[in-house]
């Protein structure tokens, strides 16, 4: 039993260490051995954690989304009322992605094992979004909207800056779009 808590233990910090080598300097250009030589780690410890290198950054995609997912909900559970709640959410998802550098951002979009993890992730946080859109107008915080027209286009915008066509667009990373997109929302819902 100790050993399977400390190979646990060992592979949730391998995780870790991936996460930060990948945001940092994104994946496409990374062999395996290059990334083992970077977390000192044999090859066969990768393979461990997943059997090719594409598995191993959709694992690392999935590690990072979950614990950002986590700070964020987090950040929610902290703010007192909708229009802090939805602030703190939309913020909070930009401040997640701010470790994540432009390479990471580009070979995640072009990657056909990573993107799906983040196209999954933007959905359930557009259904968030729409949720917590639908709580304020219920509870009288926000002015009466159509939730879904307005939590529709957050969600379109959160799909484009997923897309990178809003740092295209823009110039904007996905952090400050996330940062500019919350200042937005709530400014348009308030009462």
């Amino acid at each position: 039993m100790a050993t399977q808590v400390r190979g646990a233990a060992r592979r949730a910090q391998l995780l870790d260490q991936l996460v930060d080598l990948l945001l940092a300097e994104g994946f496409a250009h990374l062999t395996l051995d290059e990334i083992a030589g970077r977390l000192r780690c044999s090859k066969s410890t990768l393979y461990s954690l997943a059997a090719s290198k594409e598995q191993l950054v959709r694992a690392a995609t999935v590690h990072f989304f979950r614990a950002a997912t986590e700070r964020v909900e987090q950040a929610v559970v902290e703010a007192a009322g909708s229009h802090a709640r939805i602030q703190s959410y939309l913020e909070a998802v930009g401040e997640q992605l701010r470790p994540a550098s432009l390479q990471f951002m580009t070979d995640l979009a072009a990657s056909d094992s990573a993107r799906p993890v983040y196209e999954r992730n933007t959905a359930i946080a557009a259904a968030r979004v729409r949720e917590l859109i639908t709580e304020g107008v219920d509870a009288g915080e926000f002015r009466d909207v159509h939730a879904a027209f307005v939590a529709d286009v957050t969600t379109s915008t959160m799909v484009r800056i997923q897309r990178r066509q809003v740092t295209e667009a823009t110039g904007l990373g996905d952090a400050e779009a996330y940062r500019e997109l919350a200042a937005l929302v709530t400014t348009g819902l308030a009462t």
